[in-house]
């Protein structure tokens, strides 16, 4: 399918501003490129409440915004942004955060996780776990009750995301209901035919994701750890069951499918779908009707993963 027409006149008036390719940009260029696009993201629903944390870490502290909805959380979503770990601030997510907050009816933990090139793999890995501790150990505080645990993430968050559910289950907790991939980065092989493909080289390209690992990890040898690309992780049996969204033209199109696949091999249940006529951003970039499709996907599928968890713990809500 050709790329949506709302995704191409995007495109067009991105080329139009004479800006250089990300892959040319230093990274405090290519931050100032993210934020500008995270300030097109519209008007934000209203929220219960608004705490402003710092997690306590080995290094020193990790940033973490919750937003509470109106409605009395069933859920906890730890949502990690994307931006290649070198961009990105969770300022300019809160927007999609607080929709998906809004329409879950789930509490969302937004991790502030450091950024490469200052700090480089497993930097943002080890502040995504503590994150997930963190919120895990606190769920009645947020919530009002103890209620399910989600991981959730877009490109490297969706990495971030995939490796969370990794390390939850290799280390015991905090247990995991559900993981949300969007159109994530699993396995640092740019030779995919995804990323080969002319036609996918669009707001990320080939050149862009070699980019954005040689500033992560630069390290070549380390990029095959589970921790940086889950793909390569030996067994996936035992993972919470998995959301999976990829656009058709993305570069990071065919290692996300090869992860669903995977996942679906070990036994865990997987929410496929690709969304035909998008581009790599689609569910992030809300002003693009491509956006409301991905996240009517992400919303049913925590929904249902909650009901389900309900009927297995109907004393739950006795608080």
């Amino acid at each position: 399918m050709t790329l949506d027409v709302a995704t191409r006149a995007l495109l067009e008036q991105m080329a139009g501003s004479g800006g250089k390719p990300l892959h040319e940009m230093t990274p405090a260029e290519a931050r100032a490129l993210s934020a500008q696009l995270g300030a097109l993201a519209g008007p934000a629903p209203a929220m219960a409440r608004v705490e402003e944390h710092a997690v306590a870490t080995p290094d020193g502290t990790v940033p973490v915004r919750i937003l509470v909805p109106i409605e009395p959380p069933r859920g906890v979503i730890v949502y990690y942004h994307g931006g290649g770990w070198v961009i990105g601030r969770i300022d300019e997510f809160e927007t999609l955060a607080r929709k998906l907050a809004e329409r879950t009816s789930c509490a969302v933990a937004l991790v502030e996780y450091r950024l490469a090139p200052e700090h480089r793999y497993p930097a943002a890995v080890d502040d995504a776990y503590a994150a997930l501790e963190w919120v895990g150990n606190h769920l009645k505080e947020i919530a009002g009750r103890e209620v399910p645990l989600i991981v959730a993430g877009d490109s490297a968050g969706g990495n971030l995301s995939a490796v969370m559910a990794l390390r939850a289950r290799d280390r015991g907790g905090p247990p995991l209901a559900l993981q949300v991939l969007v159109y994530p980065v699993t396995d640092a092989d740019f030779d995919r035919p995804s990323y080969t493909d002319p036609e996918n080289q669009l707001i990320l390209t080939r050149e862009a994701m070699v980019w954005f690992w040689d500033h992560y990890a630069p390290d070549a040898a380390r990029r095959r750890e589970p921790d940086a690309s889950p793909l390569r992780a030996a067994d996936l049996s035992g993972l919470p069951p998995a959301v999976v969204l990829t656009a058709e033209h993305d570069v990071l199109r065919d290692e996300g499918e090869a992860y669903a696949e995977r996942l679906r091999e070990a036994g865990v249940p997987v929410d496929f779908k690709r969304h035909a006529g998008q581009a790599h951003g689609f569910f992030t970039l809300l002003m693009l009707p491509g956006s409301e499709r991905g996240l009517q996907q992400v919303v049913k599928a925590v929904r249902a993963c909650l009901a389900k968890q309900g009927k297995r713990q109907p004393a739950a809500s006795a608080g």
